[in-house]
């Protein structure tokens, strides 16, 4: 590691007997868009390929994304969804009609990966399956019959077409998108028409046998709160039923981390330390996105019956040089794995009312898990920090109190002030996990854990971090950014003590004692 100034001083109390809301395992979701080598070449093969495959689903994918728990795999889209029929994805492979995705790089779409396939996938993975589906080009029957077609079972139309494709029993599908980015690319609605659209579809969307669907109505872009209130106030259907009902169980809200305009997003790989600051600043903003939508939620619905879903987010760079626009490849440093451990960090805040969320994107576009190129396989930054929070998962959260010395972890970046240590904490099967994050490109941080409540045993912790914030993994380098066991970590009369190196994560456990 290269020389760094003198450390800063922090404290982080924890109160081990005050447990919070649970966070929920599905603020780990997964995106999958039908998006340049998202699916085909990533997930998907096809049967006939040389790399290992089941089904023409790629396996060292599944294996690598099994490591992470992977809770819930969101799918078609994005954008694309509200360009998907899915019959035309259902059915031999031979058979099905070809079409043009529109919206990402305009190639054609043999749509030999569909219903079927992605439910296949989802089984592999041990994945709960989120669909989206077509709101901006489909129909309400359309929609109401793929709800159909996966969950019912005895005899109908659909179901009768499933078994016909080979498909006997239903299965079940706990999440529907009811349309995506409404606001935009799904239709380019009005709010108070997309609320209108969000009633009806959901109406159709009906519970098959002992599938119960958690339907998400398409929410806001980033901080537009007026979209969330005018969703919120149509949440219940009074005086239409016996009882009251809420039509959707869930609205989205997206966000991505960009370094500047939208116009230019800059290099995932060639930014300097300014940018590095620009992002995280950027990447802190969810925060306020998320308090705000929440507040809004609450005067309508106090008892929190709604979630908020945040089922698009990530970082979002200019496509590396020499790829198609269209295909959103991107380059993945340990300043993308720093964005995505903030954002857990504040997802554990939220946990009360952030019930979902989902990276952008799994696989090969945008903040991705998982690049791959021909046969090769490599875990970037990003995949480390969800490998190394998995134990959050269903956790009861711990609120962290964080400590630090006047004038130190704090950065200015424009007009905003960006305190450059994140944590976040909690508690599952007898054991404390805590998550923390040193944002500073530079200097070192050594923090003092006050564990207040309780006991823990002997602790063990892990690092990620590199020499550079612009390091990251490729085929001939897959591990130059990989977490390792972390040693420097003490226990004391204050608690446990370590220094995080700059631009650094790590995670620290410890078992609770009687």
């Amino acid at each position: 590691m290269p020389a760094t100034s003198a450390a800063t001083a922090a404290t982080a109390v924890i109160n081990l007997d005050l447990e919070g809301p649970r966070i929920s395992r599905h603020l780990y979701g997964h995106f999958a868009e039908h998006l340049g080598r998202c699916i085909y070449g990533g997930f998907w093969v096809g049967e006939d390929a040389a790399v290992p495959n089941e089904g023409g689903i790629r396996l060292d994918v599944v294996e690598a994304l099994r490591a992470l728990d992977i809770p819930n795999l969101r799918w078609p889209g994005g954008c694309f969804a509200d360009e998907y029929h899915w019959k035309d994805g259902v059915g031999p492979r031979a058979d099905r009609p070809r079409m043009v995705n529109t919206h990402w790089g305009n190639v054609e779409e043999n749509n030999h990966f569909g219903t079927h396939e992605f439910m296949a996938l989802c089984e592999l993975l041990g994945a709960e399956p989120y669909i989206n589906g077509n709101v901006g080009s489909g129909t309400v029957q359309e929609m109401s019959e793929w709800v159909e077609y996966l969950t019912r079972d005895g005899d109908s139309p659909m179901v009768r077409m499933r078994k016909a494709n080979g498909r006997d029993e239903p299965w079940k599908v706990p999440f529907w998108g009811i349309g995506n980015e409404t606001w935009g690319c799904g239709g380019n609605m009005r709010a108070e028409y997309s609320a209108d659209l969000a009633r009806q579809y959901a109406t159709y969307c009906r519970d098959h046998g002992g599938n119960t669907l958690y339907r998400v109505a398409s929410g806001a872009n980033g901080d537009d709160y007026r979209w969330t209130e005018t969703l919120m106030r149509q949440i219940s259907c009074f005086g239409c039923e016996a009882t009251p009902r809420t039509f959707f169980q869930g609205l989205s809200v997206h966000h991505y981390t960009l370094a500047g305009p939208w116009e230019a997003k800059g290099s995932a790989t060639g930014f300097d330390t300014a940018d590095y600051y620009r992002t995280m600043a950027s990447a802190r903003r969810i925060d306020r996105i998320l308090s705000g939508h929440s507040a809004v939620m609450d005067v309508y619905d106090p008892g929190r019956a709604v979630g908020l879903v945040l089922d698009e987010w990530g970082t979002w760079w200019d496509v590396e040089p020499g790829t198609n626009p269209g295909f959103l490849f991107q380059q993945n440093t340990m300043r993308d794995a720093l964005v995505a451990s903030t954002h857990f960090d504040i997802f554990h805040r939220h946990a009360a009312r952030l019930v979902m969320a989902n990276i952008a994107q799994t696989v090969n576009v945008l903040q991705a898990m998982l690049l791959t190129d021909g046969d090769a396989l490599v875990r970037t930054p990003t995949y480390h920090v969800f490998e190394m929070n998995k134990g959050h998962h269903d956790a009861a959260s711990l609120a962290v109190h964080l400590r630090t010395t006047a004038g130190t972890a704090r950065r200015t970046v424009g007009d905003t002030e960006l305190d450059t240590l994140s944590a976040s904490a909690s508690v599952k099967d007898g054991a404390l996990l805590v998550s923390l994050s040193n944002l500073d490109a530079e200097q070192s941080a050594g923090i003092t854990l006050d564990l207040r409540g309780g006991r823990v045993g002997t602790p063990t912790a892990r690092l990620l971090t590199a020499a550079r914030v612009q390091a990251h993994n490729t085929p001939a380098e897959p591990d130059a950014v990989a977490p390792r066991a972390f040693d420097e970590v003490a226990v004391t009369d204050r608690g446990i003590t370590l220094t995080l190196p700059p631009h650094s994560f790590a995670t620290l456990s410890a078992p609770l004692e009687a």
